[in-house]
């Protein structure tokens, strides 16, 4: 039931897409690796213009695996959120595009992954959710800051302790999403990262004249 990451390349935008036998992948530390490898790679790759994050059509990612979870200790479970943490601010930072193409569950860590991205386009079957409190833990990458400043303070508050889900039209008109795709929702999320590659590279060359 393993996870992986699946790195494609469509012109200039890299896709990287997160996989499951099960269809429900997961973001273990060696998948949180290979997103924050794959991110730096992107900046530092003259011919690469962006990034697009995607899942499976039954889950962008379903956040943490509960197995490595289980085994944290006080010590390992601060350096396990520090590292999540670091891999998450590496996607905010990213001076090129990083949009999110979600389909399915986008819950816990999936969900921080997503907040994380410069934006976010999903399809109409996308649930969002932070279950975390019903299990007596609360996420510990950047989604308690990313979140309220999305969605608001209350509204945050209330996914977060309640574990509340959210389906599509919620999250657009809260603001969490940019979009519902009407077709495919990767094919429509690379073609909003190469508009937005195009407009930052002309806003830098009116400053270079």
């Amino acid at each position: 039931m393993g996870s992986r990451l699946c790195v494609t390349q469509h012109d200039s935008i890299l896709l990287l897409t997160l996989e499951s036998d099960d269809g429900f992948p997961r973001l273990e530390r060696r998948i949180l690796a290979e997103i924050e490898a794959q991110i730096v790679k992107l900046s530092e790759q003259r011919e690469l213009a962006g990034a697009v994050i995607t899942g499976t059509e039954r889950a962008f990612a379903v956040g943490a695996e509960i197995s490595e979870l289980a085994n944290l200790t006080p010590a390992s479970a601060f350096e396990f959120a520090r590292r999540g943490q670091s891999v998450m601010r590496t996607v905010a930072n990213s001076p090129k595009p990083v949009v999110a193409a979600i389909r399915g569950y986008c819950i816990g860590g999936g969900l921080d992954l997503a907040l994380a991205c410069h934006a976010r386009i999903a399809s109409r079957d996308a649930v969002y959710a932070h279950p975390g409190g019903s299990l007596g833990i609360i996420t510990g990458w950047g989604g308690t800051q990313r979140l309220p400043r999305m969605i608001g303070r209350s509204r945050a508050i209330e996914m977060l302790v309640t574990g509340r889900r959210l389906d599509a039209e919620e999250a657009f008109a809260y603001g969490l999403v940019e979009k519902i795709a009407d077709g495919s929702v990767v094919t429509e999320t690379i073609d909003r990262v190469r508009t937005i590659a195009r407009a930052i590279d002309s806003q830098l060359n009116s400053t270079r004249e």
